[in-house]
């Protein structure tokens, strides 16, 4: 048997009608789309349905998977207490995926658990398959901060889960989509908010789930998005599977983004070439290949010294790989670049990244050291296993880091924001002993006074508290 069906719908609670008291009806098409659903739900016949849900129990380093025998939830944080659902969790499908979660080294459990009640996320969903179709267990599993290849590959051992169970299952990727649609909506207004929902109503409308993992994660956080990752393990859990793709609905009258897709199972088709994952990494190693090819001197100076503190517990001299890291550059700029090195003193950051995110990043304002050179080789160990928002990097991921290193100009104070612009110039903040930096042409920061004000938080200073600010400019070597 095994994964039977799947289905991508958003949970705005106002489609339920105490709750939404007439409002509802300006989403008229997400209500049939889910009426729909509901119907096709009831005709698939699933054992168990398992919803995947941003409402839920969220770690960033961990899928929390409901734990127990049965789980109740209602609508009262909604004003409408009196709409209540209850539903049997299915515990040896849950036993069966924890198990396989554990062999394959996917940080998934029942651990964790801060309050059992079943969240919006799921009820809405079983509002309306309820009604047509009760004889199911229900398994609701969390999303989590870890990258969006993790979430397929708990989508796989979901699907192989129910093959082993010999389950029929249905699958549910509860979620909304962009929450920056209009000025006048809950969340506000960004230029890349309709530009999301254009984009992956195109991808889940042709089923080419392969591109959910091509979605940058820094763009997904600036349009407030909460269903992606739900909707890439429910991709996960049709890894090789063909399926009939139907799109029903996409409306966002309130600021909101709602998809709603359908996707049947096509057991006639064996589904080559929908391995995703394994295309998706398959290109990225390339990717990879390709940029680490293409690093000039100073990046891989960065990248020497990482990789040699964690390999072997040491910090390099830079006499010791001169010529082999000049021999490899092989840049057009390589006298430039090593004057740069040797004969210049300049503050200089070293950042880290993995999967699309950042992954640490320590720097100097000002130089510390007689020479850029030992600058750098410092601040990339400090990277890698200083930065205190990160745990130090450990020898697996070292073929998964992406470095850049900025090198700062002398630092000079301003009278006011109007004398900065995000793009050109980094920002200082200082009050009495505190303070903060932030560098230029950060893909997340579109406004000076965004700038100024993630430079402040860093800083420990307040919203409204003063601060004297300078500016900065950096050379940015990739």
């Amino acid at each position: 048997m095994g994964v039977v069906g799947a289905f991508m719908v958003p949970h705005p609670p106002l489609i339920i009608p105490e709750v939404g008291g007439g409002r509802q009806k300006g989403i008229s098409d997400t209500i049939r789309s889910y009426e729909k659903v509901a119907g096709m739900v009831a005709g698939l016949k699933p054992d168990t349905i398992v919803v995947s849900t941003p409402h839920s129990v969220m770690y960033s380093d961990y899928f929390h998977i409901s734990p127990g025998d049965t789980a109740e939830g209602s609508f009262a944080d909604f004003g409408a207490p009196q709409v209540s659902i209850g539903a049997d969790y299915d515990t040896a499908f849950v036993k069966k995926l924890c198990m396989l979660a554990a062999n394959e080294n996917v940080d998934a459990g029942v651990g964790g658990e801060k309050n059992p009640a079943l969240d919006h996320g799921t009820l809405i969903p079983l509002y309306f398959i309820t009604k047509k179709y009760t004889n199911f267990d229900l398994v609701r599993i969390g999303l989590s901060g870890l990258p969006l290849t993790e979430h397929y590959r708990l989508g796989m051992l979901i699907k192989r889960t129910a093959n082993e169970l010999n389950r029929r299952v249905v699958y549910i990727a509860s979620g909304d989509l962009s929450h920056k649609l209009k000025e006048d909506g809950p969340y506000g207004f960004v230029p890349d908010g309709p530009r999301y929902e254009e984009r992956i109503m195109d991808v889940m409308g042709r089923a080419a789930f392969g591109e959910l993992l091509e979605f940058d994660e820094l763009f997904l956080e600036k349009v407030a998005e909460c269903g992606h990752r739900s909707f890439v393990m429910m991709a996960g859990a049709l890894d090789r599977t063909a399926v009939n793709v139907s799109r029903l609905s996409h409306e966002g009258p309130f600021g909101v983004g709602y998809g709603v897709c359908t996707y049947e199972v096509d057991e006639a088709s064996d589904g080559s070439g929908r391995n995703f994952l394994d295309q998706f990494l398959a290109k990225e190693e390339i990717r990879r290949s390709e940029q680490r090819a293409k690093e000039d001197l100073l990046v891989r100076l960065a990248r020497k010294s990482l990789e040699t503190y964690i390999r072997e517990h040491r910090e390099i001299r830079y006499e010791e790989v001169r010529d082999g890291l000049i021999e490899e550059a092989k840049n057009k700029d390589i006298d430039k670049m090593i004057a740069l090195l040797e004969n210049e003193r300049a503050g200089a950051f070293v950042s880290l990244h993995k999967d699309g995110r950042l992954r640490g990043c320590i720097g100097t304002i000002a130089p510390t050291r007689d020479r850029l050179a030992d600058e750098i080789i410092e601040n990339a160990v400090s990277a890698s296993t200083r930065d205190p928002r990160f745990m130090p990097v450990t020898v697996d991921e070292l073929d998964h880091i992406e470095y850049s290193v900025d090198v700062l100009s002398p630092a000079e104070p301003i009278d006011s924001p109007d004398q900065l612009d995000v793009k050109r110039y980094g920002v200082i903040v200082t009050n009495g002993g505190r303070r903060g930096l932030l560098l230029p042409n950060l893909d997340t920061i579109d406004t000076v006074e965004e700038q100024i004000a993630i430079a402040k938080k860093k800083a420990g200073i307040g919203v409204n508290e003063p601060v004297k600010l300078s500016r900065f400019e950096v050379v940015r070597h990739t």
